[in-house]
């Protein structure tokens, strides 16, 4: 690759990092912290509270597959031009709900379009960047997903709320925001010849088939549905959960910021010794017993071990889906070709778990407040045995 364009390529990183932090992340967790203030607003129950966090998960079962073959098809940067604007304007939409019905059809949509975003970012970084640096990569594309988490948890409620007004005003300003990001990346480069690898002479059909016969994907995508639903279910509960038992908005708000700041801190270290381990699926395994190990202790813990908890299953969860991503582009029969449909592939299996978790654990809480938790920890334990099964090459 020429100097320039080898050059050109953090430039790439960097926009990546900018569209996950303000086009995915920062608007998505400040859903969590303004859920009280807007449940209040718009008269949510808990259960319906869940069912708001985790609605968003469900298209992506649909528009993370296409998505991912579309861009497979024509190429990343279209998508990422088209999406980032689209979602941007719709999560700015959910500022003008007026009750359950309109914040959860908004939100169905805005939730559409993350996974296309995501998927699609993760295969541009495939495009230009190297197999020896590509965990690194995805470790900082996670961190500024970190970051933004961290942003959103720990700014939402306590900053922006009273400085702009209400969580309404948030909401648009997140989501406007991140529309404008679409403007840098119309003006990109297209990758350079000899990496520009997608899969436009097959059909979206013949592309999505030819993933679906691969057992790894399969395989892959149930240990996300586990893992990526017991962490979608602990996120959207956690600062509830805490204010139920005593504890401030600043302290509730603190923990979840906590789990944010662990994982942005030891994503970076963590991918990159997925580079240089020669498995990437021990190290995978090893993040998703420290998040069902924290869920389930969550359950029962109070005190200072709450905050042991959330520490041991936040510094991993931005480290497993940079590694869990990276696995899935270097399945054999994979590669950049079917990158996106293959991360699609698996992100439609998960969002099943996404949007099926937080209701039905919330529901659970009747039973006692801890009870959500161990259900989640059950559905990474789920997961963690079906990336047991999965069969990987050693890496070069």
């Amino acid at each position: 690759m020429p100097i320039q364009q080898n050059s050109y390529k953090w430039y790439i990183l960097f926009l990546l990092v900018l569209t996950n932090m303000f086009v995915v992340a920062i608007p998505t967790m400040g859903m969590s912290v303004l859920a009280k203030e807007m449940s209040g607003d718009l008269g949510l129950n808990l259960v319906q509270v869940g069912i708001v966090w985790g609605i968003g998960s469900l298209p992506g079962i649909v528009t993370g597959l296409l998505g991912g073959a579309i861009g497979d098809k024509i190429g990343p940067k279209r998508i990422m031009i088209v999406v980032s604007l689209l979602a941007g304007l719709m999560g700015a939409a959910r500022g003008l709900a007026w009750d359950f019905i309109s914040m959860l059809s908004v939100t169905l949509l805005f939730g559409a379009l993350m996974p296309i975003l995501t998927m699609n970012g993760f295969k541009t970084a495939g495009q230009w960047f190297p197999a020896r640096q590509l965990g690194l990569a995805n470790g900082l594309i996670s961190m500024g997903m970190a970051l933004g988490f961290l942003l959103g948890s720990l700014l939402s409620a306590t900053v922006f709320s009273p400085l702009l007004g209400g969580w309404r005003n948030v909401l648009m300003v997140y989501g406007l925001t991140g529309a404008l990001l679409s403007i840098p990346w119309f003006f990109t480069r297209t990758i350079p010849l000899q990496h520009h690898t997608t899969g436009s002479q097959l059909s979206i059909r013949q592309a999505v088939m030819h993933v679906a016969n691969q057992k790894n994907i399969w395989l892959l995508g149930f240990t996300l549905f586990g893992v990526g639903g017991c962490i979608q279910g602990l996120l959207g509960y956690l600062p509830l959960y805490l204010r139920g038992l005593g504890w401030g908005v600043l302290q509730a708000d603190g923990a979840l910021s906590a789990f944010h700041t662990s994982s942005m801190i030891f994503v970076l270290p963590i991918a990159l010794w997925s580079d240089r381990l020669g498995s990437r699926r021990r190290l995978l395994f090893l993040t998703a017993i420290m998040v069902a190990l924290g869920s389930g202790l969550l359950s029962v813990a109070s005190g200072g071990l709450i905050w042991l908890a959330v520490l041991m299953a936040g510094f991993v969860r931005d480290a497993f889906m940079a590694i869990f991503l990276t696995m899935v582009i270097e399945v054999e029969g994979i590669g950049p070709v079917y990158a996106g449909t293959a991360t699609g592939f698996t992100m439609a299996i998960s969002g099943m778990g996404s949007f099926i978790s937080p209701p039905l654990g919330n529901s659970l809480a009747g039973f006692w407040p801890g009870a959500p938790f161990l259900s989640w920890a059950g559905l990474a334990l789920f997961g963690m045995f079906c990336l047991s099964q999965v069969k990987t090459k050693p890496q070069a």
